[in-house]
């Protein structure tokens, strides 16, 4: 039997993001998680924050009777690799999109810089998350998304996850990435997989070199992925579920 495997999605996703990496994968045992405030309500006192997310993942993954194959995108991605830095015996393996973000040169893109600002932020997400359906089906769209996916991602964006995109980006703001990548080298514990898409021109998790700079830091193996946007999960599935296949087979050779 393989691992238990585990998805974590981002901003502004919810978990049906993961359908088609999941059919390519043809794993019908995979299980999403859905950070509150992304495709789940959270809870009153729920603290929004890079800690916050840390600790939620934790304890959802210490649930599992075993070590299980950890796979993030966008914040995702930043949660998965914050796990690996600091509870690696609760999985068998760790892979991430986001490892730019704990680069020391890392700078916020522009939109979480308006996010991280008091006033500017609110009416930013007032106009993203707090529009008609059809108003945030055009966010989405111009993301990148497209489909029923992107169908169902616009309807899960709502007041509560703009609530949330506030708390976490401010909580986030240099130099917290930064220092937060200096244990890095902690994640080597388990193995891990750098997963890079060169094809993401806002680059917001980072540039190509940052990336790999953190995979290094980590002992992440690197999956340079051509012609691969951001929003994989949605629109480039294959290559991912073909890395990460080749990633997995090598652990359990």
């Amino acid at each position: 039997m393989p691992a238990p495997l585990v998805l974590v999605h981002g901003n502004p996703e919810s978990p049906g993001v993961w359908g088609p990496l999941i059919a390519a994968l043809g794993r019908d045992d995979a299980v999403t998680l859905s950070p509150p405030g992304f495709g789940m309500p959270a809870s009153n006192g729920f603290s929004a924050t890079v800690e916050g997310y840390r600790e939620w993942l934790a304890a959802r993954l210490e649930q599992f009777r075993e070590p299980v194959d950890l796979v993030g995108h966008d914040w995702g991605g930043a949660h998965v690799a914050q796990i690996a830095m600091t509870r690696p015996e609760l999985i068998r393996s760790w892979a991430s999109d986001a490892l730019g973000l704990f680069a020391p040169d890392y700078v916020w893109h522009a939109r979480a810089q308006v996010w991280q600002q008091e006033g500017a932020g609110e009416a930013s997400v007032k106009e993203i998350f707090g529009g008609t359906l059809a108003q945030r089906l055009e966010v989405v769209n111009a993301l990148g998304m497209t489909g029923p996916v992107a169908e169902r991602v616009a309807a899960g964006m709502d007041d509560d996850m703009g609530r949330a995109v506030l708390s976490l980006l401010r909580s986030a703001a240099q130099t917290v990435m930064a220092e937060a990548g200096r244990g890095l080298a902690n994640a080597r514990q388990r193995p891990g997989l750098a997963l890079i898409a060169l094809a993401d021109v806002d680059q917001a998790s980072g540039t190509p070199a940052q990336h790999r700079f953190a995979a290094e830091a980590a002992g992440a193996e690197i999956a340079e992925l051509a012609d691969v946007g951001h929003w994989w999960p949605v629109t480039h599935p294959q290559p991912v579920a073909r890395a990460l296949t080749d990633f997995w087979s090598r652990l359990d050779g």
